[in-house]
């Protein structure tokens, strides 16, 4: 957390790069009613950031119409990400206390900006979880998470080398944008980051398309699977979950999900709903064994392709631990290296799970060696995927509710967090609902309250 102050505190002290055309740190109307809150005085619930470890339900102000191609959102729906965890524990630099949470929502238009074209209040839409501008150089490509003008923070564009998309509820490193886990959310370049949802879309299979649909899509994609590969993907949560499905779609002959520890229970959850599915559950090796080697007793010579679903902050050793308890790095290597060595000569390697900065150990000898192509799948460019994707929902062809084990109430979504931190409840992927919500869909999951 002190490295985490001492970016804000050093972005302060640089300066934006000025790049974005969208308002920047916007992460709660709270912070300047006068300029961000709507004029009504109307107050909403939201989740909000207050420290490490600490997430809360507050009332905070309404969103008011800041740009002119701004849309306020009833929101209708959101939901509770593995990458939000990462915000929980303080692995995201430059949180503030009081930033609202949450990057993938839909809703129906309450308002919007004079210059929004195409839509109308009261329209269904969802929201990807990036910010794009939709001119730039990587908007007129639908690379929407790479737009070159909806984040203009410093401290990122001197770690990377450039930055990523402004996103929603995602730290200030991101551009400060207030999320979705609220009753109400602003959108800028609405007519750009909304998708019109069809009539016979229910918003339980709509809200996905905002993040995890796409994200697992361009893991499967980007990494190329093709057909006939033999697939192994470390982390059995949603993204694992879909990618493993996706997988198949895209012509693989067998699929391996690994997970363990609290979260092997997923395991059992996603091969209830794909029965061919092949697990690894790594607490359960005999003493010795290790993920490469079985793996490699399973297929011979390993998969053909291997894919992150986990992130780098959860390390698995003392020395990972230990490195990033006391800064000498920010992600673990462990997992990426478990991969590098997996795979047959010449595979391939996607990376898909949030890495935020340096690692330690990095087995770069495997990778040359042996020819393995690491890729980077970088923020999904949701905007590339969500039209096809919207549409093999409509033809039955994705079911997004096969990951959705819990219905939740937006007021109790602090309690959420924590048993989804704890892996508790089976809790696999929620729909969050708001005083705006329709009553689930057939098929979905009823309410669960967690109200003494």
């Amino acid at each position: 957390m002190a490295m985490s102050q001492a970016a804000n505190l050093l972005e302060r002290a640089m300066g934006h790069t000025g790049a974005a055309t969208t308002e920047q740190d916007v992460t709660n109307p709270a912070r300047d009613r006068a300029k961000y809150a709507d004029p009504s005085g109307e107050m909403m619930k939201a989740l909000c950031w207050m420290g490490k470890n600490d997430v809360q339900v507050l009332d905070t102000p309404k969103p008011g119409l800041i740009e002119d191609r701004d849309v306020i959102l009833k929101v209708t729906g959101s939901t509770v990400c593995g990458s939000d965890l990462h915000l929980l524990h303080g692995a995201v630099i430059q949180m503030q206390k009081g930033d609202i949470l949450g990057h993938e929502f839909c809703g129906k238009i309450d308002s919007m900006g004079a210059a929004v074209k195409g839509l109308k209040k009261g329209d269904r839409v969802v929201a990807s979880f990036q910010i794009a501008c939709g001119e730039c150089m990587y908007c007129k490509k639908k690379l929407s998470s790479q737009c070159e003008r909806t984040n203009s923070n410093k401290t990122e564009n001197m770690m990377y080398g450039g930055n990523t998309a402004g996103m929603f509820g995602y730290s200030h490193f991101t551009g400060g944008f207030a999320g979705g886990q609220a009753e109400y959310v602003r959108v800028p370049y609405g007519d750009v980051n909304l998708l019109k949802i069809p009539d016979d879309v229910p918003d339980e299979k709509a809200l996905f398309l905002s993040d995890v649909l796409a994200t697992s899509w361009n893991a499967v994609v980007d990494t190329g699977v093709k057909e006939g590969d033999v697939v192994a993907i470390w982390g059995a949560g949603p993204i694992g979950q879909m990618a493993a499905y996706f997988s198949w779609m895209n012509g693989a002959s067998r699929v391996i999900l690994i997970d363990g520890g609290p979260a092997s229970w997923r395991l059992d959850f996603c091969k209830s709903k794909m029965p061919k599915l092949e697990t690894i559950d790594y607490t359960n090796l005999p003493r010795g064994q290790t993920v490469t080697a079985k793996l490699k007793e399973m297929e011979h010579g390993g998969p053909d392709v291997a894919i992150e679903c986990v992130a780098g902050e959860y390390a698995k050793g003392w020395a990972h631990y230990f490195e990033m308890m006391l800064g000498m790095e920010t992600d673990t290597s462990e997992i990426v290296n478990e991969m590098l060595t997996s795979v047959k000569n010449f595979g391939r390697c996607g990376i898909t799970g949030v890495y935020v900065g340096f690692t330690n150990h990095f087995n770069i000898g495997t990778l040359m060696e042996r020819g393995i192509r690491l890729i980077g799948n970088g923020q999904a460019p949701v905007h590339l995927y969500w039209e096809k994707l919207m549409e093999m929902i409509r033809s039955g062809e994705i079911d997004p509710l096969v990951m959705v084990s819990h219905r939740v109430l937006m007021e109790e979504i602090d309690i959420v967090y924590q048993k989804f931190n704890d892996r508790a409840d089976h809790m696999q992927k929620v729909f969050v609902q708001t005083k705006f919500s329709d009553p689930p869909c057939p098929g979905a999951p009823q309410v669960t309250s967690y109200s003494a």
